[in-house]
């Protein structure tokens, strides 16, 4: 009953907030549809803080991408081995995350540390801060954990998983034999989608396209200014 939960009843949820609630966030609360930018208040360790994380936390995704939405059978069909895929996977996973994991701890330092970054923020704030921070170090535990090539092959259980969620015929007995680790950082990432449309991490879908075909803004002076006319005085 607990697996059925785990890995069929509480992604959906999950899924179901994450979507619903950006809907409903959009429709109702445009103008909190923000990342609240702090800049002005502390530059430097944002600087660095958001540009590890960024950078970092790009390549985290498309690695996901390539590991859990393509079947282990295109990289067979396309000559790519279970160790050449390990590989890959491990020099660029490692490198990604520990970018990321860095990048993300500076900035929680900074909003704890900085008194006036603190002042303005918010308990979404923590609460994505929260998710955020066990899902990247479980993801780069897991990681660490499975650098032996003969150790577990997540394409062959949470990748068919994950994969079948999508076309509703989940299979939660694919991750019986996942080890912990795993299903921890599994858990705390849809946890963190259900958090993620009442917190800034909104501004993930903001996209300035308007802009490109947006009309100039001309601005008029009401009262022309002419230096030839003679400037009254009144006493």
């Amino acid at each position: 009953m607990i697996e059925q939960f785990l890995w069929v009843i509480f992604p959906y949820i999950a899924l179901t907030i994450f979507i619903g609630g950006h809907i409903y966030r959009y429709n109702h609360d445009q103008f909190g549809w923000t990342a609240k930018s702090s800049e002005l208040l502390e530059k430097k360790q944002l600087k660095w803080g958001s540009n590890l994380f960024h950078f970092g936390i790009i390549f985290v995704f498309f690695g996901h991408v390539l590991g859990i939405l393509i079947p282990a059978s295109i990289y067979e069909a396309l000559g790519v081995t279970k160790d050449m895929y390990h590989i890959l996977a491990i020099a660029g996973g490692i490198p990604a995350g520990i970018i990321a994991t860095v990048g993300l701890l500076i900035l929680i330092n900074r909003r704890l540390t900085d008194k006036h970054v603190k002042l303005t923020s918010s308990k979404g704030d923590f609460v994505a801060l929260f998710f955020l921070s066990v899902v990247m170090l479980t993801g780069l535990a897991s990681t660490f954990l499975n650098i032996n090539p003969q150790g577990f092959d997540y394409r062959t259980t949470i990748g068919p998983w994950f994969r079948s969620l999508f076309v509703f015929q989940p299979d939660p007995t694919l991750m019986s034999t996942v080890p912990i680790w795993f299903k921890i950082h599994i858990l705390a990432a849809f946890a963190f989608f259900a958090v993620w449309p009442f917190t800034r991490m909104v501004h993930v879908f903001s996209f300035p396209l308007k802009y490109l075909s947006r009309s100039f803004v001309v601005y008029r002076k009401r009262r022309p200014y002419k230096q030839d006319q003679p400037v009254k005085k009144t006493l």
